[in-house]
């Protein structure tokens, strides 16, 4: 019995036909196929690698899906009437706190928004007295040699 594939990761006629149909078919099977002859041995272990850590990943899942599930995140009961109707109101009035902590940090967050606004709008305003001070005109009165300033409305276009 023959247990040799026709097409196997190594350079056979067969796969060096395939690889050149596939160059002048389509260049990325061409790619696709030279890849398969110079790695495809290691594709075993790549796939076993793969599947082991994609059920790690899942493993991880289902073991949070059954703990949540225990904690009254799905719809499993104990058996335990006490304890289930205990462990109910619990659970509301743990969602009534988080609803109040979530109410608690909008209302920050809208008092810091508010703040912030109050301060870039006192620098601002700073900062524009500065500068019409700073580029104010001002006028030289030719007989005390001292400066006035220039009362004119319209030099400066942000007083208007």
């Amino acid at each position: 019995m023959n247990t040799t594939a026709l097409i196997r990761p190594a350079w056979t006629p067969a796969t060096i036909a395939l690889m050149v149909i596939g160059f002048m078919v389509f260049w990325p099977l061409g790619f696709a196929m030279l890849a398969y002859i110079i790695w495809g041995d290691r594709l075993e272990g790549f796939k076993r690698d793969v599947n082991r850590a994609t059920d790690g990943i899942f493993a991880g899942c289902r073991r949070s899906s059954e703990r949540a599930a225990r904690w009254g995140h799905g719809s499993s009961r104990t058996g335990n009437v006490a304890f289930d109707d205990w462990r109910e109101k619990e659970l509301e009035r743990l969602a009534e706190e988080r609803r109040k902590l979530d109410e608690m940090l909008s209302e920050f967050d809208e008092y810091a928004r508010e703040l912030r606004r109050a301060k870039d709008q006192e620098e601002f305003d700073r900062f524009m007295a500065q500068r019409n001070k700073r580029t104010a005109p001002t006028a030289t009165n030719d007989t005390t040699g001292k400066t006035a300033p220039n009362n004119d409305k319209g030099t400066n276009l942000l007083d208007d």
